[in-house]
């Protein structure tokens, strides 16, 4: 792809960055639908992340926030959509003549295809354990809430954080435990790892699933070339099971959207996220 002073500069800001396929999949929605663009990863450390967003975004660019960042950038974003003010969290940006930052959450609907793909389409009544309380899991919480979980427990190494999570989106649906040992025997139709072990290859699983009653299906939120942690587990046990790779497609594909005001080349994505894991 040639690219010209006309070319618009999109970024992936975090840290860690280096792991990420995002650069992979949205280079090659760029060529599939023949947009003038190009998409890079900069590690950004926190007191860096308002410039960088300023600068992008106002030069007419744009972009994600990743780890651990993403409540940050909420604070940032000068033009908020509801899924930044009903999670306090932002994973993309943009700029308008004006000058303006715009953020979305589109790890809500991206969560929410990857659910529906993975589980079917009938959410409603389901019992859900969410572990985390990020900006992953703010998303997953928000959207397991609009799809019609009947009830969220929720698990978080900073009980506060949940919390504040439960009460900013959860409301009479969740239930926050302090420990694990709080649901030993208890029957789960989803759990959820939003937290970010399995990062790498030998973390521990964030939960361990014998410790629990019936466990319908396991979707991990990280994704990389191995099978994380938690899925291989749950798959051990005979556990359906899936990694976050099709969430990164679906939030990839919403972001696109924003960025270029058109449909997202979906199957170009995935092909570029299966061809990546496997490099």
């Amino acid at each position: 792809m040639n690219f010209t002073a006309k070319t618009r500069l999109l970024t992936l800001l975090g840290d860690p960055v280096m792991h990420s396929r995002s650069p992979e999949i949205q280079n090659k929605a760029f060529e599939a639908a023949g947009v003038d663009g190009v998409y890079v990863a900069l590690q950004c450390k926190e007191e860096d992340l308002e410039g960088f967003m300023a600068s992008i975004a106002r030069s007419g660019g744009g972009g994600n926030i990743t780890l651990p960042h993403k409540e940050k950038a909420a604070a940032i974003v000068e033009i908020a959509s509801e899924a930044v003010v009903q999670t306090g969290a932002c994973n993309t940006f943009w700029g308008d003549q004006a000058g303006r930052i715009h953020g979305d959450n589109t790890d809500v609907n991206g969560f929410r295809s990857a659910l529906r793909l993975f589980i079917g389409e009938v959410l409603s009544g389901i019992r859900v354990l969410l572990l985390g309380g990020g900006g992953a899991a703010r998303a997953s919480l928000l959207g397991l809430i609009e799809e019609g979980a009947d009830e969220i427990v929720i698990f978080n190494r900073t009980p506060e954080r949940a919390r504040s999570m439960s009460r900013r989106i959860g409301g009479e649906r969740t239930r926050i435990i302090q420990t694990l040992e709080e649901i030993e025997g208890e029957d789960f139709d989803l759990v959820i790892n939003a937290t970010c072990l399995g990062l790498e290859e030998n973390d521990a699983s964030p939960v361990d699933l014998e410790c629990l009653g019936s466990v319908g299906a396991a979707m991990d939120l990280v994704y990389g070339k191995y099978v994380t942690p938690f899925v291989r587990v749950a798959k051990a046990m005979d556990i359906r099971a899936t990694d976050g790779a099709e969430m990164l497609v679906q939030q990839g594909a919403a972001s696109f959207e924003r960025w270029w005001g058109m449909p997202a080349p979906v199957e170009a994505m995935r092909e570029a996220m299966g061809k990546s894991l496997v490099d």
